[in-house]
C-alpha cells in the first residue's frame, strides 16, 4: 500500500512539474540562437551578414505582454543585426489567458529596432483576421517597411542582393512570382514569408527563404515528434533549416502562443541567422 502511495506521488508531483514547465516556465523564457547557413549562390561579398528572425510575437498572449515585447526588442538590438525581418502574426486572435494589444500599441515597439540593411515585414494569418490593412499601416507609422508580394534591392558596400516578402499562404494572394517580377534572374534573393507551406512551390533561384508560423508545433515529445503542426506537410517545414533539391528554407519556432498557452521542448526563440557563401 505504501508502495502504491509513493508511485502516485511520484506520478502527480512528475505530471504537476510539466504543467509548470509547459505552461509557465518555458513559455515565459527567451533564447537568442545564432544559425550558419552556407547557402549556394549567396556572394561572397555578403559572407557573413547576420539576419534576425521576430516570427510569431502573439503579443498579448500570455507571457508575450508589452514588457515581454520590449525585452525582446532590447535582445534583438544587443545583437547589432545587419538586417530584421519580422515574419508575422504580431496579434492574437484567440488564446487562453491572453489579452489583446492592438496593432496601434504593438508597433511603436517594433519600430526600436535597429538595423543598417533596414527592418521589414510581412503579415500573418492572424494579422489579416484581424484586419490586414490596420496592422500594415501601424507598422508603416512605426517605420517598418511591410512587403506583401513586394521586393527591393539591398545595398552595403559590395554586398548586393535583393530582398522579397510574399504574403500568407493561408489568407493572402502569397503572390511569390510577382514578388520576384522586378529582380534579376541571377541575382541573390532572400524570400521571407509568414507560413513556410509556400516553399514547396518557389524556384530554385531563391537563395533562402524564411518564414514562421508553425511554432515548431509548440509541443515536441521526444520519441513521437510533435503532434499538432499548422501545416498541410506536417512536420516537414516545422522548424530549422531544411534543404529540398538545393533549395534552403529557414523556420522559426517563434515567440508567442496560440489556443493554449503552452510551449513543451520548442521555447521562444530569436534567431539569428548567419549567412554564408557556399562554395560551389
Amino acid at each position: 500500500m505504501k508502495r502504491r502511495r509513493w508511485i502516485m506521488t511520484g506520478l502527480v508531483s512528475t505530471a504537476l512539474a510539466l504543467a509548470l514547465w509547459a505552461f509557465w516556465l518555458e513559455p515565459a523564457s527567451l533564447r537568442t540562437r545564432e544559425y550558419s547557413l552556407a547557402l549556394p549562390g549567396w556572394p561572397q561579398a555578403c559572407d557573413g551578414m547576420r539576419v534576425a528572425v521576430l516570427a510569431d510575437l502573439h503579443v498579448g498572449s500570455p507571457w508575450q505582454g508589452p514588457a515581454q515585447l520590449q525585452r525582446i526588442v532590447q535582445a534583438v538590438n544587443a545583437t547589432r543585426p545587419d538586417l530584421v525581418l519580422l515574419a508575422g502574426d504580431y496579434v492574437i486572435d484567440s488564446v487562453v489567458g491572453g489579452s489583446f494589444v492592438s496593432p496601434e500599441q504593438m508597433a511603436p515597439e517594433l519600430g526600436k529596432l535597429s538595423a543598417p540593411l533596414g527592418v521589414f515585414a510581412v503579415l500573418g494569418n492572424h494579422d489579416w483576421m484581424l484586419d490586414g490593412p490596420r496592422v500594415s499601416r501601424a507598422l508603416e507609422a512605426a517605420g517598418i517597411r511591410v512587403l506583401e508580394d513586394a521586393a527591393r534591392a539591398g545595398l552595403r558596400g559590395d554586398c548586393r542582393f535583393w530582398l522579397a516578402g510574399v504574403g500568407d499562404f493561408w489568407e493572402a494572394k502569397h503572390d511569390w512570382r510577382q514578388a520576384l517580377a522586378a529582380v534579376p534572374e541571377a541575382a541573390p534573393v532572400l524570400l521571407f514569408t509568414h507560413n513556410p507551406d509556400v516553399f514547396a512551390e518557389l524556384p530554385p533561384r531563391v537563395t533562402l527563404a524564411i518564414a514562421g508560423h508553425t511554432h515548431g508545433g509548440q509541443v515536441r515529445i521526444p520519441g513521437v515528434g510533435r503532434p499538432v503542426v499548422p501545416s498541410r506537410y506536417d512536420e516537414r517545414y516545422a522548424a530549422g533549416h531544411a534543404v529540398e533539391d538545393g533549395r534552403h528554407l529557414f523556420v522559426s519556432t517563434g515567440l508567442g502562443t496560440s489556443i493554449l498557452p503552452v510551449r513543451f521542448l520548442v521555447p521562444p526563440e530569436i534567431p539569428l541567422l548567419r549567412l554564408r557563401a557556399a562554395v560551389r
